[in-house]
């Protein structure tokens, strides 16, 4: 995919999700449990970059859902 935003907050950020991400994409992520951050992922070449906004609150993400 060239972007994708997740509404829901994993522990940490789903491998399945940085697979899917096509070079120079974004995945725009609430990552954590009872602190989260907004984060920003960049597929580059050599790996992904990540970058942290700020810290939000969003509902958990539950687990078996991401594919």
């Amino acid at each position: 995919y060239d972007g994708i935003l997740c509404t829901a907050a994993p522990e940490e950020i789903p491998q399945d999700l940085l697979e899917q991400l096509a070079p120079g994409a974004r995945l725009v992520i609430p990552v954590g449990g009872d602190t989260q951050h907004l984060q920003v992922v960049v597929r580059q070449p050599g790996g992904f970059e990540v970058e942290t906004i700020d810290e939000v609150k969003f509902v958990p993400l539950r687990s078996g859902l991401v594919r």
